[in-house]
Parts: structure tokens; sequence; C-alpha cells
């Protein structure tokens, strides 16, 4: 269904495409954080397996995850935003089901990768459900106006994240298992709404992509990114479960206060941008959640470790929707969902790989090694994030973005 390009639509056509779009994301993201406190109960508690065992399953379902998100952005770019973003959609509905239906190993480990149980982000970040994200993020790049898509990226990555929080904080009222029966109609329930939306679809043809150096540069540093956070960010419920015992009543509270931070800190992105441009902005949030994580496994103090759990992930996710308004800006309409589906591919299988090794690495109860290995692989992506895009960094703030393969520094 193509509307034409976003400019000659009313106001009140793209207003309620907005409204369903978000309705969307909001009761998909409540369902993933539902998810998101019962799978490791589930998992580590009723069926009495170990951290390496939900390492694996995180590990396949974010394979799975970033195989569907790059195959969204194709098919977005190929064949229709709407019908990829339906399909993607039903993914999560189908897998909470499955996993509610059965207490089968064999039949958790395809769902957790139709789900997308990778846990690779915040609350606010995303990470459950995660197949969607590219085609959704692309679906929000064509319907927000000129020069705000950083404020509409930081508007919708704050209601998810609030919903995110609410549905772990939900979870407290079911028992483990009901909890993904639960999710499973939640997340559903925001579906429908999406045959009345009217897309511009600019489609475009598979062949080289033509902003390939741009892509390049965001899917290292998204490479990086996604094994810092697959070593660490699956494993901190765990580490409650795990070394301090939490039960899960009281770990929806702790993860409901991270979820709400983290959805308020996206908020500030816009400022963000204003202030300090997209590198620094990268720089200085994820450089201090950085010292957090590393400080995180040494402390084994309950009350610091709840606030280092509260507070870190707000840092990683801050600057999120400047870097994707970033990149949506210095690629071609017609390939960015491509775009963005490569650059989650990188991201996940990082992640995977990070979060089998550091499944290895705690059910053998080396607990520190994956944070201290998080901290030096996310200063090297700091470290890429300055030189790659260091002397257009302030261009975000303001000024003019410069062509999309222009080189960066050397």
């Amino acid at each position: 269904m193509d509307c034409g390009h976003p400019r000659n639509r009313t106001d009140g056509m793209k207003k309620t495409d907005m409204y369903i779009l978000a309705a969307a994301r909001v009761t998909r993201s409540a369902a993933a954080g539902m998810i998101n406190i019962a799978f490791p109960y589930y998992i580590l508690k009723q069926l009495h397996y170990g951290a390496f065992v939900i390492g694996l399953i995180y590990v396949s379902a974010t394979a799975a995850t970033a195989a569907l998100g790059y195959l969204s952005g194709i098919t977005a770019d190929v064949w229709g935003k709407r019908g990829t973003l339906i399909l993607a959609s039903l993914l999560l509905p189908v897998s909470a089901f499955l996993v509610y239906a059965s207490q089968s190993l064999w039949l958790i480990f395809p769902a957790a990768m139709l789900g997308g149980y990778s846990a690779t982000g915040s609350l606010a970040g995303g990470g459950i459900g995660g197949a969607v994200q590219p085609i959704q993020s692309t679906v929000l790049a064509n319907l927000a106006p000129n020069g705000e898509r950083t404020r509409y990226f930081s508007l919708f990555t704050f209601l998810a994240g609030v919903a995110a929080a609410l549905g772990a904080l939900l979870s407290k009222g079911f028992e483990v298992r009901d909890t993904f029966l639960a999710a499973a109609v939640l997340s559903a329930s925001g579906i429908p709404g999406l045959w009345k939306l009217r897309i511009p679809d600019a489609r475009g043809k598979m062949g080289r992509l033509k902003t390939r150096a741009t892509i390049g540069k965001f899917t290292l540093t998204g490479f990086l990114n996604g094994f810092s956070q697959g070593l660490v960010i699956p494993f901190l419920i765990p580490f409650f479960v795990l070394v301090y015992h939490v039960p899960k009543s009281r770990m929806s509270e702790y993860a409901f206060a991270s979820g709400v931070l983290g959805a308020f800190a996206i908020l500030a992105a816009p400022a963000l941008e204003r202030w300090f441009g997209f590198v620094k902005s990268i720089v200085l949030t994820r450089g201090l959640g950085l010292v957090l994580f590393a400080v995180f496994p040494v402390v084994r103090y309950l009350p610091v470790s709840v606030l280092i759990y509260v507070l870190a992930p707000s840092l990683r996710v801050a600057a999120l929707p400047i870097q994707q308004s970033e990149l949506t800006k210095r690629v071609d309409e017609d390939e960015m969902g491509r775009a963005l589906g490569i650059n989650q591919v990188a991201r996940l299988a990082a992640s995977s790989a990070g979060t089998g090794l550091s499944g290895y690495l705690m059910e053998a109860s080396l607990f520190g090694v994956p944070f201290f290995a998080y901290g030096i692989i996310m200063a090297l992506n700091l470290y890429l994030y300055v030189r790659f895009f260091g002397a257009k960094g302030r261009e975000s703030a303001g000024g003019p973005i410069a062509p999309p393969d222009e080189p960066g520094p050397e």
C-alpha cells in the first residue's frame, strides 16, 4: 500500500499511524518485560537447568533474531513495510504461547528463537521480540517529520521502556508458567491495528548498497556493542538469582525500577544531541556505564549491586535514539530497512557469541570475568565511534550531515 511521501499526507493521518505503531510497540514491550523476568526463573528454578543451558538458549535466540531481523529488513525494502511489520509482530505471541504449552526443552528452544529471548538490552532498549525492530524503526523513520527523528525515536523508546517496566512488575501477579500465556495475549492485542497503517513505501531493489561504507562503520561498532552486551546483559537477572538468591517477586520490583529509569533516561536523548552531538553523547553515557559494569561483580553487597543494576542499563540506552536517528540520516531511504537489518545482524551475532562465552564462565562460577571483558571491549568500541564519526559528531547537533559515504577521519 503506497501512500506517497510523508510530506504529502495530512497531519491527522500521520498522527493516527503514529498511535497505531505506538500501541503495537507498547503491548509488545509490556509482554517482553513479563518474559524477561519469568524466563530465567522458569529455566533455573522450575526446570532446574543451569546457567550454561540458559546461555545456550539465549545464544540460539539471539542468532535467530539476527537472521529474522535481517530478513525483515530485506522484505521491508523490497516487498513492503506493513505486511513485513505484521508478520514480524506475530512471532512474539506465538513463541510465548509455545513456552506456556510445553515444559519440554526441545520446544522451549525453538520457541525462544522465534520470540527472540535474547535479553540483549535493557527493558527500555529492547531485546525480547527484537526481530521486529529493524522494520519498526524503518516505519517510524518514514512517519517522523523531517529533522525530528531523534525526538520520535526517543519518545517511542521511552514508551516501550515504561511498558516493559510495568510488564516486569505485572509478572508478580502470575505464576511463572502462566506469565507466558498472559504475555502471548498481551503482545497479540496490538497487532490487529497494524492492518490500518498507511505506510509510505519507497521500495528498493536487491543489489549493491550505495551507502555501504556508512553501513559498514555502523556495523563494526554494532558488532562490538553486541558482543559487550552479550557478555553481561542476559546474565544480570541470573546473577541475582545465583549469587544473591533473590526471589522472583523482589526481582520484579528491581527490574521495574531499572526499566522506568531507563525509559526516562531515553527522554534525555534530544537534549544530549543538542548539547554534545552524536559521538560525545555515546562516549559520555556508555563510558559511565562501562565503569559501573566493571565494578558490579566486585561489590557483592546487595544494595550496591541493585543500585548498579538500576543505573547502568539506563546509561547504555540513553543515547540509543541518537544512534538510530543518525543511521537513518546517513543512508538512502530505499536502503534503510537493509541497513538497520545488517546492523542488527552484526550486533546480535556478536551478542550470541558473548552470551555463549558468558554462560560457560558463569557455570564455572567465574562471575567477574564477563564484566571485566565488557569494559575492555566497550572501551575499544568507543574509540571506534570517535575515529569513524568524531569529525562529524557535532553536525548532528544542528548542522548539515555530510554525504553518506564521505570517508571518516583517518
